[in-house]
């Protein structure tokens, strides 16, 4: 009766006290990325800010209005080949990591450390820096109309929205993924802006641009690969719903219809926007422009062009969110499998993030932001992660035959992971001819994590700091 009295007679804070003070159940990562949310991190990565400001690579490799079309459309498809075969490697290895982990499983640690290896020192932190730029000028450039910004306010708001996107990355899940859906939301919007008014005049007849769209003779076969390079790119962003598998409620469900879903509106949202584009502008006029949506703006909607610069700002903000939700994943699950220090595989008890994981990138990514030559690091790396999407895409094809008897609640006919195989390769193959110098530098910078595997995982007499640093030590 005592014990049952005192327990009753406790203040709520007591209580809470308490509940603080009692050994919490297991820490990890929950289930909190829903449909919606799954689409909204595939649709918001891949929607940058490319199909506002310079979709005139595909034109002018294409050759006409109609090809160029075409190629947009393709490559829809060819990104729908390659989501489908990333949608049955998630279903069948339910962990979190995406390339890592497939790589992993399929060829074994090295391969996949090398794989990390080239993400840490720099894809990942040159690619979260170039969308972050490109953040910045865009939402700096209608307060200094009609004058340039200047290059250091640019760079120190770039750092403030990358501290931004880390910060909410930390704090939170849920209002991760709540930030979002809001900010795909603005993106279809945005597309949907441009889409309305331009369909609006195709169907009363402004279709003059459209006239000899298939014209033969300004078509060279020889570019038509660098078009398609370019229209890859546009849709890259596609697989990041592998990379936090372990959070996708019903991922056997989730997975494939997120994956489908997404890449249809997209597809279809690219598309409709290019016709858009060419029917209110000339295609001598949109090689010309260096931002498409706001040369149409202009011409079709006067003042409003002045909101566009803040739709591309808030599309590569969506893309800044939904990378680092997504790559902080990677090295978590690296710690895990033991190829990155232990910290980084630690939970925060109460807000169940990975915040170590989420900030690894800060230091990296900000050193190359006010130190680096971005650019350059971009184009050395930058065709690297064609490369180890096609070696994961062919572990599918190797792992049907060396493991037979995985599970497998989705599985797609071989010939679309033989497709997207050959179309990854093929990229490769094409950075090589097209820029051999910085494409071998590339590849070099990445052979580096050959030596630092056998250093830094393999070598077994390492000191005592590095051991504590990286949770292999325990004392005597």
């Amino acid at each position: 009766m005592t014990r049952k009295a005192s327990q009753n007679g406790q203040t709520k804070a007591d209580r809470g006290v308490k509940a603080a003070c009692d050994p919490p159940g297991k820490v990890e990562l929950r289930k909190k990325v829903t449909l919606l949310r799954g689409i909204s991190i595939i649709i918001g990565t891949i929607i940058g800010a490319g199909i506002f400001i310079s979709p005139k690579g595909i034109l002018q490799n294409s050759g006409s209005i109609g090809m160029s079309l075409v190629v947009w459309v393709a490559c829809g498809l060819l990104s729908l080949f390659g989501a489908l075969s990333y949608a049955e490697l998630g279903t069948s290895i339910k962990k979190s990591g995406g390339h890592y982990t497939y790589i992993l499983e399929a060829f074994g640690p090295q391969v996949a450390f090398v794989q990390l290896w080239a993400d840490i020192i720099a894809i990942r932190p040159a690619g979260v820096a170039v969308i972050s730029l490109a953040f910045a000028r865009y939402i700096l450039e209608p307060i200094f109309m009609p004058c340039g910004v200047p290059q250091m306010a640019i760079k120190l708001t770039t750092a403030i929205g990358i501290t931004m996107v880390m910060y909410i990355n930390s704090m939170s899940v849920s209002w991760t993924a709540r930030l979002q859906i809001f900010l795909t939301f603005s993106k279809l919007l945005a597309i949907s802006i441009i889409i309305i008014p331009g369909l609006y005049q195709l169907f009363k007849g402004e279709t003059k641009n459209f006239q000899n769209a298939f014209q033969v003779d300004t078509v060279q076969l020889t570019n038509l690969p660098l078009a398609f390079y370019s229209g890859m790119y546009a849709y890259a962003g596609w697989f990041y719903l592998n990379f936090v598998i372990e959070e996708v409620e019903n991922p056997e469900r989730n997975v494939p219809l997120a994956i489908c879903i997404s890449m249809v509106i997209v597809t279809v949202g690219y598309t409709l926007a290019n016709v858009a584009y060419y029917t209110v502008i000339s295609a001598a006029e949109l090689l010309a422009s260096h931002a498409v949506a706001v040369t149409f703006a202009e011409k079709l909607m006067g003042n409003f062009s002045m909101a566009v610069p803040i739709f591309v700002a808030l599309s590569c903000f969506g893309s800044m969110n939904g990378c680092l939700f997504a790559i902080s994943r990677i090295f978590y699950v690296a710690s895990r499998e033991g190829q990155l220090p232990q910290i980084l595989s630690m939970i925060h008890v109460r807000r169940h993030t990975p915040i170590a994981a989420v900030i690894i990138l800060y230091p990296v990514t900000m050193l190359i932001l006010f130190l680096g030559d971005l650019y350059s690091l971009l184009n050395f790396m930058s065709f690297l992660r064609w490369f180890f999407i096609g070696v994961a895409v062919t572990g599918l094809i190797y792992m049907r035959y060396t493991r037979p008897e995985m599970p497998r609640p989705f599985k797609v006919p071989i010939f679309i992971p033989a497709v997207f195989t050959f179309t990854s390769f093929f990229m490769v193959f094409l950075s090589l001819y097209s820029d051999p110098v910085n494409t071998g530098i590339g590849f070099a910078i990445s052979l580096t994590g050959i030596p630092a595997y056998y250093i830094f995982i393999v070598f077994n007499k390492k000191p005592k700091w590095f051991q504590r640093f990286s949770g292999q030590w325990s004392p005597p």
